[in-house]
């Protein structure tokens, strides 16, 4: 379609066009919750809003009156249908529906089927773990609470934890907790407290519910948010018997609001009989080991070494003087036989010293030139002698010789 300042299209063409466009659509299944639904007088046709779950999204519905009065139960506000509808464009106000041709009631069996498999498809992906679970801090400063405004849920939890800790602060968070609105809610409220730097713990709370009341909390958006929360979340949804997808995720499921509060908050009065008790417990030990040390120090004490120190000492002394005279006489026997050692030494080795043989009366003739002489033979007449005798040397000169056969020079 061409169209110009000067040419412009009408409004009907434009309508019949898109009207047109919308027409060859096909047919499509669809799921949402119903927020309004209308029955005119004469009327065979009702109209519907039907509204996402998650997002600010509806959308009009249109259906024959035959096929809304052919369920098997009555179609109600807030009802969770699927419907096959085809898209539809009513020219005349301009306006966008989808015809329904099929309507299909989703009942509690099938709820409770689509969550097992949500659960497992989750659980598949490990937000349940338990190495995920963060532990709750001993003693919460400020703890914040996502409930409905005024509800018997809000009472509970801020009425029993003043009670246990009166020093415990709520930042509170109110959000719808059921309802097309309660999962958006919800996870607007949870990033609040979740980014806030004084909350330390924060906890999810509602009274009982039917499971389509209860719904919101199994959806997916809530448990990928609780997932990714840094602050550690407790579920406190419904009571004992109820089972919402947000107590797998979450770090601590409680059985109702109450006992989310009992386990999120110590009790005073219990904590100061467990101060108590320790007290009396580590005085009851400081006094068992002062008398293990009294009797110790007592044993000690009686110990004749301590009774009378110089009767050791004195023993000890006899034995070193004992050890002294014992040194001694092996010293003096040492010395003794070493004494005797060395005198027969000095007498072998007097004599075999050829002083003690010049002793005797013998004498050592050498020449001039220091040899020794042995033979009458080897000096001359008027040779000069050097005598070694044993105290001295005599110089001598040949005057005559006799051979050992009694010839003489």
């Amino acid at each position: 379609m061409q169209t110009s300042p000067d040419q412009p299209a009408q409004v009907r063409t434009v309508a019949r066009a898109i009207g047109q466009w919308i027409d060859r659509l096909g047919v499509i299944w669809v799921e949402g919750q119903v927020t309004s639904i209308s029955r005119r007088q004469g009327m065979g046709t009702v109209f519907m809003t039907l509204r996402d779950k998650l997002a600010d999204v509806s959308i009009s519905v249109t259906a024959p009156r035959t096929l809304v009065d052919s369920l098997p139960t009555p179609l109600v506000e807030g009802a969770s249908i699927v419907v096959q509808a085809k898209p539809s464009y009513y020219d005349t106000k301009g306006t966008l529906s989808l015809a329904a041709r099929e309507i299909r009631l989703v009942g509690i069996g099938e709820l409770l089927a689509r969550l097992e498999r949500r659960r497992q498809l989750l659980a598949a992906e490990g937000l349940f773990a338990e190495h995920l679970k963060r532990p709750l801090p001993f003693l919460p400063h400020t703890i914040g609470l996502i409930t409905a405004h005024n509800s018997a849920a809000e009472r509970d939890v801020v009425e029993v934890g003043r009670r246990r800790w009166p020093g415990v602060r709520f930042q509170i968070a109110y959000a719808a907790m059921q309802g097309i609105n309660a999962t958006r809610d919800v996870i607007e409220a949870l990033q609040r407290l979740d980014a806030a730097s004084d909350v330390d713990v924060i906890i999810v709370a509602r009274g009982g519910g039917s499971p389509e009341d209860l719904l919101p909390f199994s959806d997916e958006a809530i448990i990928r948010a609780v997932h990714a929360a840094r602050t550690p979340v407790v579920s406190a949804i419904g009571h004992e018997s109820d089972s919402p997808l947000l107590d797998l995720v979450a770090d601590l499921r409680a059985a109702t609001p109450t006992d989310a509060a009992k386990r999120v908050i110590p009790d005073v009065v219990d904590e100061v009989a467990r101060v108590r008790a320790a007290t009396d417990r580590i005085r009851q030990a400081l006094r068992q080991r002062v008398a293990i040390e009294e009797r110790l120090l007592h044993t000690l004490r009686d110990r004749p070494v301590l009774a009378d120190p110089a009767a050791g000492l004195q023993a000890r002394a006899e034995h070193i003087l004992g050890l002294r005279e014992r040194m001694h006489r092996h010293l003096d026997l040492f010395l003794q036989r070493a004494n005797d050692d060395l005198h027969h030494r000095r007498a072998r080795v007097r004599a075999l010293s050829p002083l003690a043989t010049l002793a005797r009366g013998y004498a050592v003739v050498q020449s001039a030139d220091g040899h020794v002489v042995t033979s009458v033979d080897s000096v001359t007449q008027g040779a000069p002698l050097n005598i070694r005798v044993a105290d001295g040397r005599l110089h001598a000169t040949v005057t005559g010789k006799d051979s050992a056969d009694g010839e003489s020079d």
